[in-house]
């Protein structure tokens, strides 16, 4: 179902009872609600939490958020860059983190539980500094709280980030070329699993220029690891040790700087939650949350 939600129409589902305790999964970079496993949010919502899955801005179902004035093709953001001009962005983590707010405003909820992975382990830990008053809890997942390059590194990354139209052939082959690189090799899915997934996802809403969008707002993101010393909502922190886009020392840093924060870095994860790897993260979830935030 489509909500309005800061302002823009995003895609919204929702599973388990409606009384039950919320739980907000967010998504990471360029990727929609689909790539959760149905095994992640089935098991927690038959563990009685209210559910609550989204497409980001500008990925999928979701509005688009283009900006006049500022780029949003790979070539014009990459010659900027190259350039040495400075990155602008269409939109902030900050309005992303506002986008999550007004879902749960859409919905009617006060206070969630949340559970962000990579971008969207960014805008969670935006929600525990900025509104810590919606927050019940927070499961931080493979992401970083510092810039992952120097502003003067910026085009050196951009290759591996920006998104490019492709048909719908190309992009289910670069998905399973991709999971080589990125997968969690210890809870791997087949290539026959991956090339269903990477359809749905392209029949859905694949938009290159709206996944660039999102890597402007990740490249320009200011650093949080100060204001995370101050955070108070229960924290816990899961990273893979095999995870080869965000290394897993930038996740044990988030952990060492929030006080009282769980870490758990798990052995052949790398950075893609695979139906596999489902019930230990169900599992994680439920033990802290009956620990730390009940």
């Amino acid at each position: 179902m489509q909500v309005s939600a800061n302002g823009i129409m995003l895609e919204v589902e929702t599973y388990g009872p409606k009384e039950g305790v919320p739980l907000v999964l967010i998504r990471g970079l360029g990727s929609q609600m689909v790539h959760w496993p149905v095994e992640l949010y089935e098991e927690l919502a038959a563990l009685g939490y209210r559910v609550v899955l989204f497409d980001n801005r500008d990925v999928g179902l979701s509005q688009r958020c283009p900006r006049g004035g500022v780029p949003s093709r790979a070539e014009e953001i990459t010659t900027l860059a190259t350039n040495g001009d400075a990155m602008r962005a269409a939109y902030t983590l900050d309005d992303m983190a506002d986008d999550v707010l007004g879902v749960m405003d859409a919905l009617g909820i006060a206070k969630a539980h949340l559970f962000g992975i990579s971008m969207g382990g960014a805008i969670t830990q935006i929600l525990c500094l900025d509104h810590a008053d919606r927050v019940l809890s927070a499961t931080i997942v493979m992401t970083a709280a510092r810039p992952l390059v120097a502003r003067a590194q910026v085009a050196e990354m951009l290759p591996a980030l920006l998104a490019e139209p492709v048909d719908r052939d190309t992009y289910v082959d670069n998905w399973v070329r991709d999971d080589a690189i990125y997968g969690s090799p210890g809870f791997p899915m087949s290539e026959a699993e991956l090339r269903v997934q990477a359809g749905l996802a392209y029949e859905r809403g694949f938009d290159a220029t709206g996944i660039n969008r999102q890597v402007l707002a990740v490249l320009t993101a200011p650093d949080r690891r100060a204001g995370l010393t101050s955070v108070a909502v229960p924290c816990q922190v899961i990273h893979g040790t095999d995870d080869a886009l965000i290394p897993a020392d930038l996740g044990a840093e988030i952990a060492g700087l929030i006080p009282r924060c769980d870490y758990h870095a798990i052995d052949g994860m790398g950075h893609v939650i695979t139906p596999k790897l489902a019930p230990m993260m169900v599992e994680l979830v439920q033990d802290f949350i009956s620990r730390r935030a009940s």
